[in-house]
């Protein structure tokens, strides 16, 4: 009976359990995503940024174990033996048996240390490792947001270019119903109903391709994010408006500062440490000195169950200075390297300054040029429209042939996919000119 009332207490646990894991799991899952609800999804998601935080923890610990040593360090030694055989000591040129055959031992010793060089590095240099970690989780956080925000204009602009195609669809069908009636009426011969057929199954096989894409699409975009794989697709807030707004909210006209960039940043603390290292090499030259306090606990007799009936205790206080006098021109090497090492990290920042400019003015570029495509395209779109309205009614009244409906439909369709093409790689290569810049925004 015990038995069978254990076996379903756990059967109701292991039932609860589950219906709490899939309901923090569908809590989890986004319902309406625009890009910032990714990005905050991601910055609160993505296991790369999981693993800068559990570092910063790791650094924090490794700072406060390396800085305990500040504190008193007190250890306890204990011993019990037994000699087979007592130890022989010779007094008068006589050979006598000394000690007693047990003894115990037990010593306590309290270390302070007063001055070292590793204890001084450690606390010179605590905040600016602090520091490092922290800025190699901005990086990785800046990153995360452009990646994500790619992801998610390509995801989204996909799926516009499916709406372009399920709007051409719809007019093709019209356009070979129409040519259909007009064959059976005897207007026109079948050129044009079959023109129409084929125009209509390649844009069903381009559509097809087109969402094909978004599934793999949506796939990278999760893998960004950290979203759970095996979910349904994220529901992407189709705000096309909120995306041209984008397009046009950069100036052009901005200059590139270099220390706005997470990577100059990195290096500026990176140089701080070296020359911590220099300071530290140079303090070898001066001696460790720590103080200390024994106190020992002393047992001895011949018989081991009497053992611990009397004490001789004994303590001592004192002052360990070490010097080190010659090590073959060690100390003076390593002060060198440490030179040498900040010297090349200053050649770091004149490398990371050119790269900066090079990276700023490519990135600035491409933005100009794709802005200047999509202005173009958009012009394109509008003019296509009403070529393609004109020639249909044209066509209905029969001036135009049912060819010039079918070509201006196509240059319609291929205008509105370039123009979603054409947004989506502006606002690509604008968030490279933001990353450029340091200006990408990763406080969600």
């Amino acid at each position: 009976m015990k038995r069978a009332f254990y076996l379903l207490a756990v059967s109701c646990g292991m039932l609860f359990s589950g219906q709490l894991h899939a309901q923090q799991s569908s809590d989890s899952l986004l319902t309406s995503a625009t890009l910032q609800d990714c990005i905050r999804y991601a910055l609160a998601n993505q296991p790369l940024l999981h693993q800068s935080l559990i570092d910063e923890a790791i650094t924090d610990r490794t700072i406060k174990s390396k800085l305990a040593d500040w504190y008193p360090q007190v250890q306890l030694d204990a011993n019990l033996q037994h000699y087979l055989e007592l130890p022989t000591s010779i007094f008068g040129g006589n050979p006598t048996k000394v000690g007693v055959a047990n003894t115990s031992g037990a010593t306590f010793t309290l270390n302070q240390n007063l001055f070292t060089r590793d204890l001084l590095l450690a606390s010179n240099t605590a905040r600016d490792v602090r520091k490092q970690i922290k800025q190699t989780t901005a990086s990785n956080k800046i990153d995360v947001v452009a990646n994500v925000s790619k992801a998610y204009y390509d995801v989204l602009l996909t799926h516009q270019q499916i709406s372009v195609l399920d709007e051409d669809i719809l007019r093709l069908e019209r356009s070979l119903k129409d040519a259909v009636n007009q064959y059976e009426s005897g207007i026109v011969d079948k050129t044009d109903y079959k023109r129409a057929t084929i125009s209509l199954n390649n844009a069903k096989a381009q559509r097809k391709s087109a969402l094909e894409l978004v599934a793999a699409k949506q796939a990278y975009l999760k893998q960004l994010m950290g979203y759970p794989a095996s979910s349904p697709d994220i529901p992407i807030a189709n705000d096309t408006s909120r995306m041209v707004a984008e397009v046009n909210s950069s100036d052009t006209s901005v200059v590139v500062d270099y220390q706005n960039r997470i990577e100059y940043q990195l290096l500026k603390t990176q140089q701080s440490l070296l020359q911590a290292n220099i300071q530290y090499n140079k303090w070898s030259f001066i001696p460790n000195v720590s103080a200390f306090v024994n106190y020992a606990f002393a047992w001895q007799n011949q018989n081991f169950g009497q053992l611990y009936s009397t004490n001789y205790p004994n303590s001592l206080l004192g002052v360990k200075l070490s010097v080190p006098i010659f090590q073959g021109g060690k100390r003076i090497h390593n002060i060198r390297m440490a030179e040498l090492q900040l010297q090349r990290n200053e050649w770091d920042f004149e490398a990371l300054n050119k790269a900066i400019n090079t990276e700023y003015t490519q990135a600035m570029a491409a933005y100009r040029s794709n802005l200047n495509d999509y202005l173009t395209l958009k012009e394109n779109v509008a003019m296509a429209q009403d070529v393609y309205n004109m020639l249909q009614l044209q066509y209905k009244e029969g001036i135009k042939t049912y060819l010039d409906v079918l070509i201006s439909e196509t240059e319609l369709r291929t205008a509105q996919l370039s123009y979603y093409n054409a947004m989506y790689q502006v606002l690509s290569s604008k968030i490279d000119l933001q990353k450029a810049l340091g200006t990408l925004t990763v406080n969600y």
